[in-house]
């Protein structure tokens, strides 16, 4: 709730006490770590690696560049840094800069508070107004940043060496907050000087006249290490600047991945038609990110983002939708099928390192076929499928595919208790005939992969077979 203080002498008499922000959120990051409760956001995987060193590099009152490849959740994380400032501060009404009613900053706040005294209104910013921030592109000039006169105002007879005709840019107007620039080595480096000269000297030259500026600001920053380490794009006095570097990463074990994807991937049922996730499905998603990432056809330099696997995730689910509605099912569950429909949301995500004409769906290929293979094999043990071969060297033959509905491949798995049974005890309770359907096809697939089973292809259906038995 908002504090009913409105003027200088109630802040005063209320025994309210000025601090920089630094030592704001300093404040209240050793209550959080004292408490033993998050400082930011939750970024699944972080725990154990970045959050030790962002709680250090807060507790000494540094400004931050974190450092990792897109999709490692460091604009997130920055973002949730609102969480550590006060809920409400206090400004001088009407200020453009966010003056601190004990020590004021513009011109016009300390022309107010010379003249009404402890009668000064006071305005209360909450903390979610105290953040800005700006993506680093070439075309960024001083005057976003930091500012520039104002035609309007010396139309109306003030003097270019007069203050008040400065139109404030993003950091002056986020004095006593936190500012972020994301991606900083896109800055042009006649920028990064001005930026620098604010943020250190505390002062700034618009058109040839110098304003004071002393702000208070924690700067963060975003960076690909890439950009940053190789091709020294920021200059060297703005590395000095930041107190801490940190470094990002991706989830390091399938486990952490499939968490993440489960808290960002929108639900999956769509209209009418129910979607149950078999976790094996998950964790081929998630499989398939992290074979990437160590696939040497893949460049590592632009990353595999955490984005591919939630694209896939809910890529995975609309086609199994799509299946259903035309085969008239109302519960679906993603398929080994479905998988060549990921194509679309992930061609689009990684970067090819091989030019050759038609390598991309090459590589794809290896990837998913990885995934499934390394699933399967976690989840299914070679002791378990001895049966279901013998019952498949007898002359039992399968065709799955997206024109096979569920029901089918559920009927046909009643007719092989080998392979229901194994079906079944992939599945955690939901052994609805589409949920048996989807581990049939991956039990079938595994096998496949393992050498144990023939697959023929033929357009959208695949057919399995004994590797002893004759087409």
């Amino acid at each position: 709730m908002k504090p009913p203080i409105t003027t200088l002498g109630q802040l005063k008499a209320s025994g309210w006490v000025s601090r920089s922000v630094k030592e704001e959120i300093r404040s209240n990051a050793v209550q959080r770590i004292r408490a033993n409760e998050p400082l930011t956001a939750s970024i699944l995987g972080y725990d154990d690696t970045v959050m030790p060193q962002l709680q250090n590099a807060l507790l000494a009152g540094h400004d931050i560049v974190f450092l990792g490849e897109r999709g490692q959740g460091k604009t997130r994380i920055i973002r949730s840094l609102t969480g550590l400032l006060d809920e409400w501060m206090p400004i001088v009404a009407g200020s453009e800069i966010n003056d601190d009613p004990y020590a004021p900053v513009s011109r016009h706040a300390r022309d107010v508070i010379a003249e009404q005294g402890d009668a000064t209104p006071i305005a209360w910013v909450h903390r979610d107004d105290r953040y800005g921030e700006k993506l680093a592109t070439p075309d960024t000039s001083i005057a976003d940043l930091i500012g520039e006169v104002d035609p309007i105002k010396v139309a109306e007879g003030r003097y270019l060496s007069d203050e008040l005709t400065l139109h404030y840019g993003m950091v002056p107007r986020t004095n006593r907050g936190i500012f972020a620039i994301n991606e900083l080595p896109d800055l042009s480096e006649r920028i990064q000087v001005g930026l620098l000269n604010v943020l250190e000297e505390r002062d700034v030259q618009v058109r040839g006249y110098k304003i004071r500026l002393p702000l208070d600001v924690l700067l963060v920053a975003s960076a690909n290490p890439e950009d940053y380490t190789n091709r020294g794009r920021i200059i060297t006095p703005l590395k000095d600047r930041f107190g801490s570097q940190i470094r990002t990463h991706y989830p390091l074990d399938v486990a952490t991945e499939m968490q993440i994807v489960r808290q960002e991937a929108r639900p999956a049922t769509i209209g009418d038609v129910q979607v149950h996730y078999p976790a094996f499905m998950e964790e081929i998603v998630a499989q398939i990110s992290h074979l990437a990432r160590a696939n040497a056809n893949v460049s590592q330099r632009s990353g595999v983002s955490v984005r591919v696997s939630v694209s896939n995730h809910e890529l995975l689910a609309a086609n199994a939708v799509r299946r259903g509605l035309r085969a008239g099912e109302t519960m679906v569950a993603p398929r080994v099928s479905d998988l060549e429909a990921l194509v679309a949301s992930t061609a689009g995500k990684i970067e090819i390192e091989s030019v050759d004409d038609g390598r991309e769906g090459a590589v794809f290929e290896q990837i998913l076929r990885g995934a499934v293979l390394q699933v399967y094999k976690r989840r299914v043990s070679g002791d378990k499928t001895k049966e279901l071969i013998t019952a498949f060297e007898s002359g039992t033959v399968v065709s799955t595919g997206e024109d096979v509905s569920s029901s089918e491949l559920f009927g046909f798995a009643q007719k092989v208790p080998e392979l229901q049974q194994l079906a079944l005890s992939l599945l955690d309770g939901n052994e609805s005939p589409a949920s048996v359907a989807s581990a049939v096809e991956f039990v079938l697939e595994g096998l496949h992969l393992a050498k144990r089973l023939n697959k023929d292809s033929a357009g959208a259906r695949a057919t399995y077979r004994s590797r002893t038995t004759a087409v």
